[in-house]
């Protein structure tokens, strides 16, 4: 590398080549078990790109859910320092700051395009970025699940009246409006709930879609498969960052991690969009019923959750600053999507629409 760089006449050529044989070594914790291989997956692709692109000089050890920290302790472990970087969802960390929840997603909010595209080139990420300063951590855009399903019941949801005192698995904002709807809510990380639904610790869950909840085996011990997924219509995963060990990379360094991530990010939406379907026929060909959640309980849900931001709106004028440009750029890309996507899925999909089974 050395005479690469000499001969390239030294200057800036030289200086860079001497940045990239620093030995980084990092510790990446994610807040779910490596059999997730789509979500989990790109956390590995993150570290194998960085690895690839340093020269192996700049090593990130990846770590499943449990292996340093519990799942939803991630973000806490990168403030700490514990480790440098973490694989988790903002949504996970709002009794720290309920904004957190705009950096996944909110209940009836936005799909994955416009997620992706209000962080990255709509302002959405340098608003996050500054909730997150408060910590010592700054957020990378990580991945995309897509619109998710509604989820696992033992027992069917034919009316608003039958979530009381419902034991159901669900974060984020997505939990508050259950809670407002009379759910006992819980959140348990992904490794946790096949065993709480099992024993009946729980009577339902959600999770993502076909894909995982495949995985997972939900499909054994509730039978009720529900959509839409209203609180996750395109929940994004975020790359937190530890702030001092940020600013102690080399410039060099901290290119590779952006361009990682983004990579990171992509693979982890397409790798579902590629496997979601031949999961879903699977499901289709067991003994579950799939089922709409009711009218009543989608107008009460949409109705919770608009009383919900409201409120902590009201609270905090970050808070506020945050929902405000969300909102904007939700209006304008719903009207946009509404006349394109949604004329076009209409028509070309609705023979393969979703039917009581």
């Amino acid at each position: 590398m050395g005479a690469a760089a000499a001969s390239c006449g030294g200057g800036a050529g030289g200086a860079a080549a001497v940045h990239t044989q620093k030995k980084v070594r990092w510790r990446l914790a994610s807040s779910f078990p490596s059999s997730l291989d789509t979500i989990f997956g790109a956390a590995t692709v993150l570290a194998e790109r960085v690895k690839a692109m340093s020269g192996g000089n700049f090593d990130i050890r990846v770590y499943q859910a449990g292996e340093l920290v519990p799942g939803l302790q991630v973000m806490d472990a990168v403030q700490k320092g514990s480790c440098q970087i973490g694989q988790t969802g903002g949504y996970y960390y709002t009794g720290k700051n309920p904004a957190l929840a705009f950096d996944t997603c909110l209940p009836f909010g936005m799909t994955a395009r416009q997620q992706t595209a209000w962080l990255t080139e709509g302002g959405g990420g340098a608003l996050m970025n500054e909730v997150y300063a408060d910590f010592g951590v700054r957020a990378m855009p990580g991945g995309n699940t897509g619109a998710q399903m509604g989820g696992w019941f033992k027992g069917r949801v034919d009316s608003l009246a039958d979530l009381n005192g419902l034991k159901m698995r669900i974060p984020g904002q997505g939990g508050k409006v259950m809670d407002a709807l009379g759910v006992n809510v819980q959140v348990l990380a992904g490794g946790d709930i096949f065993p709480a639904l099992e024993r009946g610790a729980i009577d339902a869950t959600e999770w993502v879609g076909p894909y995982d909840d495949e995985k997972l085996g939900f499909y054994k011990v509730a039978k009720n498969y529900y959509y839409p997924g209203w609180w996750e219509p395109g929940p994004n995963l975020s790359f937190l960052i530890n702030q001092e060990a940020w600013n102690a990379l080399p410039v060099e360094y901290q290119a590779m991690l952006e361009a990682a991530a983004a990579e990171g990010a992509r693979a982890m939406m397409t790798r579902y969009d590629a496997k979601n379907p031949a999961a879903w026929q699977r499901l289709l060909a067991t003994d579950i019923t799939v089922r709409r959640f009711p009218d009543d309980m989608l107008t009460a849900a949409r109705a919770a959750a608009e009383e919900l931001v409201e409120a902590e709106a009201a609270a905090d004028p970050q808070y506020r600053e945050i929902l405000t440009a969300w909102r904007h750029f939700k209006d304008e890309s719903f009207a946009w999507f509404g006349a394109a996507e949604l004329a076009y899925a209409d028509f070309a999909m609705g023979d393969g629409a979703l039917a009581n089974r």
